[in-house]
């Protein structure tokens, strides 16, 4: 399935915006994606597997606020990061 992108997380997958990963829960995407490019799940997930408070994750345009969210082939996972300041 298409997985995008954030600017924040680009430079784990050589500046793609665009990545395909496989699985039917965000979950098994997410290891997946972590497979292919390391480093990048631990950036959305917490040691809980709970994603991040500044992480969204959405499969086509419904929010997946757990890892469990199923999803298929024909799906598109977009990931959010929010950005903060001060």
């Amino acid at each position: 399935m298409k997985v995008f992108i954030p600017g924040p997380l680009r430079s784990y997958t050589g500046n793609r915006s665009e990545v395909q990963a496989a699985g039917g829960t965000v979950g098994e995407v997410l290891f997946d994606l972590d497979r292919q490019f390391p480093g990048i799940r631990f950036r959305m997930v917490d040691e809980q597997d709970r994603v991040r408070r500044h992480i969204r994750l959405y499969v086509n345009t419904e929010e997946a606020p757990a890892l469990g969210k199923s999803c298929g082939a024909s799906d598109e996972i977009q990931i959010l990061c929010a950005i903060s300041g001060g």
